[in-house]
């Protein structure tokens, strides 16, 4: 059993992906080719905005966002602990600081009652309404004054877009612009929207697992603003004026390959039809997993009204982490893989240990890192593996 099974969908899509391919290598325009800008028109209008930006990655996604919204040092961005290193690396690597915000138990995603309270806190430098970086808090000798709120990364955990109407009622009252993670949300709703159009700039990522994943690293941007869109291209090409050799802003080489882009258009062609069969996985999975939630056993996804996710991960909560390591184990001997998305936070990774954050300061997100683990989660998945599932967890 596969965790992500892409060999079925290749075999499905293999006289397209083909012809696609031989298309770019036929015309020889390898880099921001014509398949680059058919791709983005093609997500531009699944996703209901005017503007989409492909780069080389989700990461490059995120950097091009915040930099076109001219983050510099002592500003900092709100986001989530639970979440993939990027979210918040990407903030760090351009001099900011990130400002953690502990997540909703329910959907894993950002807790809006306790982003307004990181924004009061940083606002008034007092550490006591809510855990701020060490560094910035009043008794500490390397307190750095005047750190300014510029922004907000919601994360979609595992296809679930985070409450985006009450996040953007926040950000406009205290003046702070909204990027979409929707690395993992690409095909979900959320109120009639679709993902990608649910903030100022929306950042996807096409990594291979994704719920639309091409065949190496691949990214997108949305946004309905022009101008934020013009800079952004600007930006995945160093910069770029009018002229190839003409640099009028600091960039990065954050391209899209134009075979990635042909591979994506020909995924593209059945993905509606793929988001519908994850949903379909999801519900059988609820189906079959429902009498462990009752007694306690397994926590199964919750999605709030009026959201449809895209299911990018299945994930569970067990009752502790031995149970989850119990669990793991049992269905290793099975041979069914499982995957722990994240098992630490990364207010407690080394890599931000310069934030000066200790364990217990974001309770919710320590408490799921030590319980969650994802089932295997596709399209393709069949009604018989499940049960083979349900079964190893009733036993």
């Amino acid at each position: 059993m596969d965790f992500v099974d892409l060999k079925t969908q290749q075999l499905r899509l293999k006289p397209k992906l083909e012809s696609r391919i031989q298309a770019v290598l036929a015309h020889g325009q390898y880099i921001m080719g014509p398949e680059v800008f058919e791709l983005e028109a093609q997500l531009a209008d699944y996703a209901g905005v005017h503007q989409a930006i492909g780069c080389a990655s989700g990461t490059d996604a995120l950097l091009l966002a915040l930099m076109a919204f001219n983050l510099r040092p002592g500003e900092a961005i709100f986001t989530s602990p639970f979440t993939f290193v990027a979210t918040a690396e990407v903030i760090s690597l351009l001099g900011a600081v990130p400002i953690f915000v502990d997540i909703d138990p329910r959907t894993f995603n950002m807790d809006p009652d306790k982003l307004e309270l990181a924004i009061r806190a940083l606002n008034s430098n007092d550490a006591s309404i809510h855990p701020l970086p060490k560094f910035f808090s009043p008794n500490s000798e390397l307190r750095t004054p005047g750190l300014i709120p510029k922004g907000i990364i919601p994360v979609d955990l595992f296809g679930v877009p985070a409450d985006y109407d009450r996040i953007n009622a926040i950000a406009r009252k205290h003046g702070l612009y909204v990027i979409e993670d929707a690395a993992q949300s690409f095909g979900a709703e959320y109120q009639g929207r679709k993902a990608g159009a649910l903030s100022d700039i929306a950042c996807t990522s096409f990594f291979p697992a994704k719920p639309l994943g091409a065949y190496g690293d691949g990214g997108m941007c949305f946004t309905r603003d022009e101008h934020l869109a013009e800079v952004m291209r600007s930006i995945r090409i160093h910069g770029q004026g009018l002229d190839k050799y003409e640099n009028v802003r600091i960039g990065i080489n954050g391209r899209l390959d134009s075979l990635q882009a042909a591979v994506l258009l020909a995924k593209f062609e059945i993905f509606p039809e793929e988001i519908e069969g994850r949903q379909q996985v999801a519900a059988s999975y609820n189906e079959l997993l429902r009498p462990l939630s009752a007694g306690g056993a397994l926590f199964l996804p919750q999605i709030p009204p009026g959201v449809k996710s895209a299911w990018a991960q299945y994930s569970v909560l067990a009752r502790d982490s031995k149970a989850r390591q119990d669990l793991i184990q049992k269905l290793k001997a099975a041979s069914i893989p499982t995957a722990v998305y994240y098992p630490i936070p990364l207010h407690l990774q080394t890599a931000f240990s310069f934030l000066g954050y200790r364990e217990g300061d974001f309770p919710v997100s320590e408490d799921c890192a030590g319980r969650i683990f994802s089932l295997p989660m596709h399209p393709y998945l069949k009604p018989e593996d499940q049960e083979r599932i349900a079964k190893i967890f009733k036993e």
